[in-house]
């Protein structure tokens, strides 16, 4: 398949740089057999149904770029990706800077010294020994922003969910920064129900597809946990599933056995959806911005509703000004 067929033009200006003055003011455009819609996120409860099952992604964005120094003295700059399948405290990082090599040490603020122990192109994987990565990060640590936003915004809370809760992500899992704790408030009184993932957002998921055969292109790992209770939840449900955001859709087809079933698990994921993948998890619905052009995302949104389906959405999103990618606007796709 080729990587053209995802292509489309965006205006620069319906590129968002900002959030909505309010997380659940930002558009929603509701997708079903019923047809099309153009509603305020805050109106999700209406198209929701007591019984149906919104899976969230816990994951929290990490405050992943750093500096470091060489035993040289020499400055680099660190983006810490999350931890590795290399060893118990061997972390991903992608690092600017010359000179860095296996066998290197670097030095962290606080006094933490880490080892190259592998390096794969512009892969690094540094083994923290026993410092506590997360603290470190979260003390020294800058927040990871797309290239595309070109200015930090002054509330960096509005890049991280309300539930955010387990930090690992190097970007947001973005459908759900529209939600308010009020809405949630709103949809579990109507009886819709919560299952509460984790999938750390990696290098994986918004690197450039480079591949013109996309089958071609290959996914980074990243880490995910489903719990037993979570499990428990969509599997026992009554009424639909569905996942907020490409991210706990991710997860659901991850963590899925043959039947459909969700099994309590943590393992890591290259998955790698696009059209003519078989769903397994029975998901009836997903939550999502609207993605870039040639992205893994668009590529996963179109295997889950259609690749003309979701082209034919977005020229109407774009017809009716609807703002994209992170700080933007929201899809409701329904079976």
């Amino acid at each position: 398949m080729k990587l053209s067929l995802f292509d489309y033009e965006l205006p620069k200006h319906l590129i968002a740089q900002n959030p909505a003055d309010r997380r659940d003011n930002s558009k929603l455009l509701v997708a079903s057999q019923s047809g099309v819609f153009h509603r305020r996120f805050s109106e999700l409860p209406e198209f929701l149904e007591p019984g149906d099952v919104l899976v969230f992604n816990e994951s929290k964005v990490l405050k992943a770029q750093i500096d470091a120094r060489k035993e040289t003295g020499g400055k680099v700059s660190v983006m810490v990706a999350g931890k590795s399948s290399h060893g118990e405290n061997v972390f991903l990082c992608k690092i600017k800077g010359s000179g860095v090599r296996p066998g290197s040490a670097l030095q962290f603020p606080g006094g933490i010294v880490a080892k190259v122990v592998r390096a794969e192109g512009t892969d690094f994987f540094l083994d923290f020994g026993e410092a506590n990565v997360s603290e470190m990060l979260e003390n020294h640590g800058r927040l990871p922003l797309p290239p595309y936003i070109k200015k930090t915004p002054r509330d960096l809370s509005r890049y991280q969910t309300v539930y955010a809760r387990n930090p690992g992500s190097l970007a947001a899992p973005t459908a759900g920064l529209h939600f308010t704790p009020q809405l949630l408030d709103r949809l579990s009184g109507k009886g819709v129900l919560f299952a509460r993932v984790t999938l750390h957002v990696s290098f994986g998921t918004f690197n450039p597809v480079r591949e013109e055969e996309i089958e071609k292109h290959k996914m980074d790992p990243e880490f995910y946990t489903v719990s037993e209770e979570a499990a428990r939840i969509i599997n026992n449900r009554k009424g639909r599933l569905i996942a907020v955001g490409t991210t706990s859709l991710k997860t659901l087809e991850s963590a899925a056995d043959e039947s459909g079933r969700i099994l309590p698990k943590s393992d890591w994921s290259d998955l790698f959806i696009y059209p003519g993948y078989k769903f397994k998890s029975g998901a009836d619905g997903m939550i999502t911005n609207f993605h870039l052009p040639k992205s893994t995302l668009l590529m996963l949104v179109s295997a889950f509703y259609g690749r003309e389906r979701i082209l034919e959405l977005y020229r109407t999103a774009i017809e009716k000004e609807y703002r994209f990618f992170s700080f933007g606007d929201a899809m409701l796709l329904l079976k």
